[in-house]
């Protein structure tokens, strides 16, 4: 899996975090599941597909597919949220990140979702079109703690429960209230992260995202936020990073560069101009009636940069 990592203060996050994968040897390198890349023998070398190799854009193709036409986001609420131990554990922001993935004026279609349209595979373009087509509540009995495989676990129970359908076009995200934690590393080594399994014979992609008011010098860019709610937007800040990467890396072998970094890896924290400043409701993005403060993506086309819209100006390389 690939997890999106944090830093130790909001305010140094793309800095620390850019240092931190450059460091790395670029030979062979996947994918690891930590937030950077490692070796692995056998690893997929580039492929060609119907456009040619494509290597002049600072991200490789390696064969694997991309999620093709309209892809659906479910969302697995895991705790309380509706009186957990911080404010934003609550409806306010189960609806604003309703309406972040909202099929009509949330991010799907918008200019930044369409950056992904540069991303393809040997049949398919990704489209930019995902959108929020069910959730769920798990708030009874619930462990304070989790594993990776038991984020996976809840993800396979909800849909053999038939509280979510099985959707190979899906992703599922994993939203936990503040009193629980993840424990492979939840606000010491990531903020969130993606990945695949096969559940009832399908390929079924998830995510798992923490409320991010556990950590918020870890996992937050700033407390003062756009939305008067610290929680949900720090949320929507790593759910779109997490969006872009199963998207067009479902399985972790398609897109990622030579160090193992895939695309919103390679712009992480990084946001671009802003409208006000950073700490104080800055935002650079605004779907439907809300801001949003969300790290840019990166392009695969003209060279390869971060942008926050496609076409638009390249902020970082």
């Amino acid at each position: 899996m690939r997890k999106f990592l944090l830093t130790a203060a909001a305010v140094m996050l793309a800095a620390t975090w850019g240092n931190a994968q450059t460091a790395r040897t670029a030979t062979h390198m996947v994918p690891s599941g930590k937030g950077w890349g490692v070796q692995q023998p056998g690893a997929p070398g580039l492929a060609k597909t119907n456009r040619g190799a494509s290597s002049s854009n600072g991200i490789l193709y390696h064969g694997g597919p991309i999620m093709p036409g309209n892809v659906n986001v479910y969302f697995i609420w895991y705790g309380n949220w509706t009186n957990g131990p911080n404010a934003s554990d609550s409806q306010t922001t189960v609806n604003l990140l309703n309406d972040l993935f909202a099929a009509s004026g949330g991010i799907g279609g918008s200019g930044y979702e369409d950056i992904n349209t540069t991303y393809y595979d040997k049949s398919h373009t990704v489209t930019g079109n995902v959108a929020l087509a069910g959730s769920t509540t798990l708030s009874g009995k619930y462990n304070k703690s989790l594993s990776d495989s038991q984020v996976q676990g809840v993800v396979a129970g909800v849909i053999r429960g038939g509280k979510l359908p099985k959707d190979p076009n899906g992703i599922y995200f994993v939203l936990t209230s503040s009193d629980v934690n993840e424990s492979s590393g939840f606000c010491t080594q990531y903020c969130g992260w993606h990945t695949n399994a096969t559940i009832l014979s399908a390929d079924i992609k998830f995510a798992f995202v923490g409320n991010p008011d556990r950590c918020p010098s870890a996992c937050e860019a700033q407390t003062i936020s756009p939305n008067g709610d610290s929680g949900a937007d720090g949320m929507a800040n790593v759910m779109a990073h997490e969006t872009e990467e199963a998207i067009s890396d479902p399985d972790l072998n398609a897109w990622y560069d030579a160090s193992g970094n895939e695309n919103a890896d390679k712009c992480a924290w990084k946001f671009g101009p802003l409208v006000g400043t950073l700490g104080n409701g800055a935002y650079n993005e605004t779907f439907g009636s809300h801001n949003w403060l969300i790290q840019m993506n990166w392009e695969n086309a003209r060279g390869g940069g971060c942008d926050q819209t496609l076409g638009g100006t390249f902020y970082s390389h």
